[in-house]
């Protein structure tokens, strides 16, 4: 089978290692999706595995479509009896971008028609009654040429269950786990995230410490398919075999506002990752480490209530804090344009991210290399 996986803006190439990783090779990447063939033991181990992707998509079928005749013809010849039951209960989502047919709305209704009509042809029925498993069909088209997609995942792949909590401007799952993936952080190496809010972050460091698979506390739409075989608990297994246990380096996780701690201790205790965080109900300014070559990874204020200067102010003594610190390199993701000369200094390396739809900068600033008597390095 052919599948795909969505990808947030900036995280493809986590997304790409993580797959490497799981033996998958190097996957090509096209519109922000990450193309790949596997069969349903595959689709299984990436709903599992995966920290950074969006869902895990199974292509039913690609084709020209410049017209709505088209498209219906195109949705209609493929074998949807071999996925959907007359209980099936389908459901469409879409995009369509330099195509003729832009129309999302009307796109997705001649879909759904589309397969309504080969259904009642070969399962011989009259009605679908709708009140069964559920099957998002992906529409996507791009240039006139329509790709028709299944969601395995149900669910985006950013819930992983334990938050359930809300707090200020909480960051997605999926991203945090690409910016603990993406640096310098690695099993041996101490952490800190000195904005913790709802403790994303900290919990998704903590997960990739101990390689516990995000996806193993969920459920997927694909294990209720009449077409899936029972691949899930296998998937599930080698996610248990391959956890980290015994002792840990320190994960410091801070915030100013006690509400906020007591939050992020909860979603914590929810992944099974408590014991491996400090949490400490601290201003950053007042943060300080005997560990050497750790890493901070933050998502700090944006400034939507806080004024130009008072932003100016917390970046900059964000930055001392840092700096303070024994060797340590620091990563953060801010909308705040003047983040980086606040913080002090060039960063060595930026690129784009979108949080929630908000533009944003990933920013690094490397700390020194460390010495042989420093951090022990993931195996």
């Amino acid at each position: 089978m052919e599948l795909q996986i969505p990808v947030a803006s900036g995280v493809e190439a986590s997304v790409k290692r993580q797959l490497k990783a799981l033996g998958y090779g190097e996957c090509p990447a096209l519109q922000g999706r990450i193309c790949l063939a596997g069969d349903w033991s595959d689709v299984a181990r990436l709903n599992v595995f995966l920290r950074a992707g969006e869902r895990v998509l199974l292509v039913v079928g690609q084709f020209f479509a410049d017209t709505f005749d088209a498209l219906f013809d195109g949705v209609r010849a493929l074998p949807w009896e071999e996925y959907f039951t007359p209980h099936t209960h389908i459901l469409l989502d879409g995009k369509c971008v330099k195509s003729r047919l832009m129309a999302v709305k009307a796109t997705g209704g001649v879909v759904k028609k589309a397969i309504v009509e080969r259904l009642r042809q070969t399962l011989h029925i009259n009605t679908l009654d709708e009140r069964g498993e559920r099957a998002v069909v992906g529409v996507f088209l791009w240039e006139d040429r329509a790709t028709i997609t299944l969601d395995t995942s149900g669910d985006g792949l950013h819930k992983r269950g334990y938050r359930v909590r809300t707090w200020d401007a909480p960051l997605r799952e999926t991203t945090a786990a690409a910016m603990a993936e993406g640096s310098f952080f690695c099993a041996g190496k101490p952490f800190a995230d000195l904005f913790c809010g709802s403790g994303t972050i900290p919990v998704e460091a903590a997960l990739y410490m101990r390689n516990i698979a995000p996806g193993r506390f969920r459920t997927f739409d694909f294990t209720r398919w009449k077409c899936a075989p029972a691949v899930l608990d296998a998937a599930l297994q080698e996610a248990r075999d391959g956890e980290r246990r015994g002792p840990l380096p320190p994960l410091f996780a801070c915030d100013i506002s006690e509400r906020a701690i007591e939050i992020a201790r909860y979603h914590a205790e929810r992944a099974g990752v408590l014991r491996d965080i400090r949490f400490v109900c601290r201003d950053m300014r007042a943060f300080s480490s005997d560990e050497r070559y750790g890493i901070v990874i933050s998502n700090p204020p944006y400034g939507e209530r806080l004024r130009e200067g008072d932003l100016f102010g917390l970046y900059r003594d964000f930055g001392k804090t840092v700096r303070a610190l024994n060797g340590w390199s620091c990563r953060f993701l801010s909308a705040y344009e003047g983040a980086e000369r606040a913080f002090g200094g060039r960063a060595d390396k930026k690129r784009r991210l979108y949080n929630a739809h908000l533009a944003c900068t990933l920013y690094d600033f490397f700390g020194p290399k460390p010495d042989r008597d420093g951090y022990l390095s993931a195996p």
